[in-house]
């Protein structure tokens, strides 16, 4: 058998390293999951996320990245927000699909349903990935407080000129003011993967918040960033949704 000169295997390892550079790879995924209750059920439902979801999630794969619930009615008293990470689309949806099929989850259900639904509806999912200007999304990085989900909708082909807008400028104005960068996501799917930023902030307070957004955007700096992101038009088609959130008692992140 001819061996291979040194020139030759070199050759073959640079071939090799570049083939494996330009291979695609499987990104995480987060996915943003918003169910709303029954009347009254509510406390069922964080009972049954406390004592078995959760462990469930990790059983399967699913990292349970944060649990909130809104500060605001009526959405308080029947609502949970709450967002996973999966190491890729493909394993969420084989994920999802042990999760549904296990023995054990199936008796939770059946068991947490007996007096009636706690669901009024299907689960509402987006699945995301992070920005690249996105901080790592982790446990005990906030005490207390409140959280705030923010949701940004752009005109056409505006998406990159608001992404470079706080990769280079609002970030940095919301450390200035103690406004917390949790995370910042795109959706993965079409049309909101073209025209939506969806972020979490971590404020001291809803009066913290209150405060901090009037200085925002009273702040010289940012109306400068402002005016000139604005040259060519707007960059929202429609004013940003917003909702306050608390972590639960079971999250990570609270």
């Amino acid at each position: 058998m001819k061996k291979l000169s040194i020139t030759s295997m070199c050759a073959v390892l640079l071939f090799a390293i570049a083939f494996l550079a330009s291979a695609p790879v499987a990104a995480q995924v987060y996915e943003l999951r918003t169910y709303t209750t029954n009347e009254g059920k509510l406390p069922n439902l964080h009972a049954r996320f406390r004592d078995h979801t959760v462990g469930l999630f990790d059983k399967h794969g699913m990292e349970s990245i944060g649990y909130w619930v809104p500060v605001d009615e009526p959405a308080a008293s029947n609502t949970l927000i709450y967002v996973l990470r999966h190491e890729s689309r493909d394993a969420a949806k084989a994920s999802w699909r042990a999760f549904a099929t296990d023995p054990a989850w199936q008796k939770v259900a059946k068991e947490s349903e007996l007096d009636g639904r706690i669901l009024a509806k299907f689960p509402e999912s987006v699945y995301m990935e992070a920005a690249d200007f996105s901080p790592a999304l982790g446990a005990g990085s906030t005490d207390g407080g409140v959280f705030e989900l923010r949701t940004y909708k752009v005109g056409e082909g505006k998406l990159g000129n608001l992404d470079a807008r706080f990769r280079d400028h609002t970030i940095a104005i919301f450390d200035r003011f103690n406004m917390k960068s949790m995370a910042y996501w795109h959706p993965v799917d079409e049309p909101d993967s073209k025209d939506t930023l969806i972020y979490i902030l971590h404020h001291e307070s809803r009066e913290a918040a209150a405060k901090a957004w009037q200085a925002f955007i009273a702040d010289e700096e940012w109306g400068t960033v402002f005016a000139e992101s604005r040259k060519d038009g707007p960059l929202l088609r429609e004013a940003p949704g917003s909702v306050f959130l608390v972590g639960t008692d079971y999250s990570s992140i609270r």
